[in-house]
């Protein structure tokens, strides 16, 4: 599966093409989480019968989501690292396949449950192997700016899916529309990864001889596999470095403690990891709260779902702003400004009580995301190196996707428990906060 035919030279022009493949990819994994968001909380209602008295049933499909996807971005960092990123990219269209009859012919809200399991395996494993490998082909100096188009070409297949597949279902039904539209997309997404993805593993072997003095060696506890060690002592022949005592002879180093030194070892990593868990909090308060809040706050359907797009389109197109400019300005100060940007915005929402302010903050808080989003992921490769890089993003991814799980769950718990849905908003407005004084005050990279 690994294709060497291209030339390995690093930059966004010498591999335009390929990186323009991944992008497609990314956006065709959008398209695939994008059709959910809007039909699957309708089919709940309409299909199964799950009105709001239920809410937090509703819940389950989201905290499942997220408890997946988060462990697929684990492992799929792992095995993009020893088996190439292209299989793992063709594993997770395969997985999948299901998904579209799961929902055509589903008897009950499990079966729904279940097509969401196989929705976060396929996101898990590629959403994130479609970034590992543009930052494989690009410079070290452009992490940014790739993170920035992977992210923005994601959610814009995510706000495009919305629309499509509302007009689907306007003509089709909810099950014949999302089976349709599912069904095509899953399928290029499929062929397109086979015929035309090109395996990127030896990008990111050749990162090593690139890599800024002192990332050359591993971490502590974290040995380089043998071809890895090839291509690092060529680097340090060229560009002598001190030996940090890296155990000698010992093969790629397993999982746990890849896992262990990412979540606790290191604290750059660790205060990552956390605002990467917390910020989809936000997002899951967005997806899961925020529709049912504005109903109760006497807007319409199409009033609150055109606030929420704004939040959407926000995110996505700014990335393409925040992403370059976190290359040149550096991370901490977006991470931290973006955190506490969405952390104000929150707290804002619950406090105001009209559309113009509401559709303001909505557009503030995608901002913040843009800001703290593609920036997270290329700080995480900042300080990873280059052989093991993908093992320490899929650590970070899984953390990260795991917020929509933890917060899912506490916020419907807490609102069962309150019998309101204001406090939510109070929960996720101050985590935003704490965690961007987190990152300020542990991440000790610029």
């Amino acid at each position: 599966m690994h294709n060497t035919s291209l030339p390995v030279q690093h930059g966004i022009q010498a591999n335009l093409a390929q990186i323009l493949h991944q992008l497609l990819q990314v956006f065709l994994v959008g398209l695939t989480i994008g059709m959910t968001r809007t039909v699957v909380p309708g089919l709940a209602e309409t299909e199964f019968g799950l009105g709001g008295q239920q809410f937090f049933l509703l819940t389950t499909f989201v905290v499942v989501f997220g408890a997946v996807k988060s462990v697929m971005n684990l492992f799929a960092g792992r095995f993009s690292d020893r088996f190439g990123r292209k299989r793992v990219l063709v594993a997770g269209w395969v997985a999948a396949l299901p998904i579209p009859l799961l929902l055509l012919y589903a008897p009950n809200w499990g079966w729904v449950v279940a097509a969401t399991a196989l929705l976060g395996v396929n996101q898990g494993l590629c959403w994130s192997m479609t970034l590992n490998s543009k930052l494989d082909m690009t410079h070290l100096s452009q992490k940014g700016l790739v993170n920035g188009m992977n992210e923005f070409s994601g959610y814009a297949a995510v706000a495009l899916a919305g629309v499509v597949t509302a007009w689907l279902v306007d003509i089709h039904g909810a099950r014949q529309g999302l089976f349709l539209f599912g069904s095509v997309v899953i399928l290029a997404g499929l062929v397109l990864a086979i015929l035309m993805v090109k395996e990127t593993r030896p990008w990111a072997l050749a990162h090593v001889k690139e890599t800024p003095p002192g990332l050359e060696e591993t971490p502590p506890n974290l040995p380089l596999s043998g071809e890895e060690q090839d291509a690092s002592a060529t680097a340090v022949q060229e560009r002598p470095s001190p030996d940090k005592g890296r155990p000698g002879g010992v093969s790629s180093p397993s999982l746990g403690q890849a896992f262990l030194y990412a979540s606790w070892q290191n604290r750059s990593l660790l205060a990552l990891n956390q605002a990467g868990l917390v910020e989809k909090f936000t997002d899951a308060l967005v997806w899961i709260i925020l529709p049912v809040w504005f109903v109760s706050q006497h807007l319409t359907l199409v009033q609150g779902s055109s606030i929420i797009g704004v939040y959407a389109l926000v995110w996505g197109a700014s990335q393409l702003i925040t992403g370059p400019a976190s290359d040149r300005f550096g991370r901490k100060p977006l991470i931290v400004g973006g955190m506490w940007l969405c952390g104000i915005g929150v707290l804002l929402l619950v406090l105001s009580h009209s559309v113009w302010l509401w559709t303001l903050e909505a557009g503030l808080i995608g901002f913040g995301m843009a800001m703290l989003y593609p920036t997270l992921g290329a700080a995480v490769a900042d300080v990873s190196p280059p052989a093991q890089r993908g093992t320490l993003l899929g650590v970070y991814r899984f953390w990260r996707d795991f917020g929509y799980a933890v917060g899912a769950l506490a916020m419907g718990l807490l609102a069962q428990w309150a019998q309101a849905l204001d406090v939510t908003f109070w929960l996720v407005g101050g985590a935003m906060l704490l965690s961007g004084g987190w990152v300020a005050l542990a991440f000790n990279r610029g």
